[in-house]
């Protein structure tokens, strides 16, 4: 599957060498400098989401089996579901169906462009990137799935709140065990979760009916053979955090070993543990340090 997304103002200047468009007018986070971002006008939101349209097409062409679109985590779609920052007076904001519009209207014209079976959608309801935090994240949840569902969208795939937060409130949501369940029991189609999953809490998903699939990622990037692995059960690399988003082609994207390979200077190899996957997000995208 390829990845559809617009990631807007979580790209910095010297990135982009021009401004970044976002649902609203305000500065990033990071230890850059603050890129400005430029309010997105009406008539661009419609092209964005022909944009969408016509890069899933180009994907099926390229030969992809189907798309996901990356609704979540900071990017463009993801920022104007979040009632704290968009800040809208048009018919991208305000209630939840205006903050879902231009999501709604991508997945429809995706579905549209290949076929609903060759799309699936990504959500993080609950992630607070870059100031975004929710105030009604079931509710704005709930209602994409029903769109999905209405769309016959082949899956949904949902990360868990596991990401710790500044916030009180926050952090008791993490907390809540089977947060994603409403999410499981709306959607028709397939469903996937995502997040801090280990082999043995990821089978437990599965076989309790929780989710259809589990997705993996961090794992996955420092195991290029990771279901042999967990087939095995044996040990895994553990992965090197100040190099995710690093340019380098080959240093923590290709030197990861396979199971018959030795580990390569600095590496190391071991059962990762629980607290590796509780990064604060306020790390969660900073170079330099190795968890």
């Amino acid at each position: 599957m390829g990845q559809l997304m617009e990631d807007t103002h979580l790209l910095t200047p010297y990135k982009m060498g021009q401004l970044n468009l976002a649902h609203s007018y305000f500065g990033n986070t990071d230890d850059l400098a603050p890129a400005a971002t430029q309010r997105l006008e009406t008539g661009e939101i419609v092209q964005i989401v022909e944009d969408f349209r016509v890069a899933a097409r180009n994907a099926i062409k390229a030969g992809f089996d189907g798309v996901e679109i990356h609704a979540a985590n900071g990017h463009l779609l993801h920022q104007f579901m979040k009632a704290s920052v968009n800040d809208r007076t048009d018919e991208y904001g305000g209630s939840v169906e205006n903050r879902c519009r231009i999501t709604v209207d991508a997945m429809s014209a995706v579905a549209e462009g290949i076929g609903a079976d060759r799309v699936g959608v990504r959500l993080s309801p609950f992630a607070d990137h870059c100031r975004e935090e929710g105030t009604d994240p079931e509710e704005v949840a709930l209602h994409l799935i029903g769109v999905m569902n209405g769309l016959g969208v082949l899956y949904c795939h949902v990360i868990e709140p596991r990401c710790l937060s500044s916030s009180e409130e926050h952090r008791a949501r993490r907390n809540v065990p089977h947060r994603l369940l409403p999410f499981r029991r709306a959607f028709h189609g397939t469903f996937i979760v995502n997040g801090g999953y280990d082999r043995e809490e990821g089978d437990k998903a599965v076989g309790d009916g929780y989710a259809d699939l589990v997705s993996y990622g961090r794992l996955f990037l420092a195991n290029p053979d990771l279901p042999e692995r967990f087939r095995q059960k044996a040990a895994l690399n553990r992965y090197d955090r100040s190099t995710f988003y690093t340019p380098d082609p080959v240093v923590g994207y290709t030197d990861y070993p396979f199971l018959e390979q030795p580990l390569a200077p600095g590496r190391r190899a071991h059962a990762i543990a629980k607290e590796d996957y509780n990064i604060p997000a306020s790390e969660a995208f900073r170079p330099g340090k190795v968890n």
